[in-house]
């Protein structure tokens, strides 16, 4: 399992990238790997101002479909426009290829409070 230094943790397995005041937010390696193969990333809340820990979208695997919760609160800006064709990059590129949105967070500060990857690692048994 993989959990890079640089990005911050949920409890529900969502991973976020901090660049400026915005969020570059997927899940996890361990979720994808959890889900198994993702068929869909559904998410129908662009231009929606959010809470943390609402839903901001699904995730269809072949058995299962997860809801996906927002790590901090913010607005969606953007849906990773790759996934529609290719949702596989969950999977293959969870921390990169793989992220599912950007959201301009209301207070970036916020980000601080979720977990660093070694309490994330702990968390899922790793």
């Amino acid at each position: 399992m993989n959990f890079p230094d640089n990005l911050r943790y949920t409890k529900d397995h969502e991973w976020v990238r901090v660049e400026g005041d915005t969020a570059v937010i997927g899940i996890t390696d361990f979720a994808q790997s959890e889900l198994g193969d993702i068929v869909y990333v559904d998410v129908n809340t662009i231009g929606k101002t959010l809470k943390a820990e609402e839903v901001f979208g699904t995730v269809e695997a072949v058995k299962t479909v997860s809801d996906l919760f927002l790590p901090v609160a913010g607005t969606i800006l953007e849906l990773n426009a790759d996934l529609n064709a290719n949702p596989e990059l969950v999977n293959q590129d969870a921390y990169a290829r793989g992220w599912m949105v950007k959201v301009k967070m209301s207070n970036p500060a916020d980000a601080n409070q979720l977990m660093d990857a070694a309490a994330y690692a702990a968390l899922v048994g790793h």
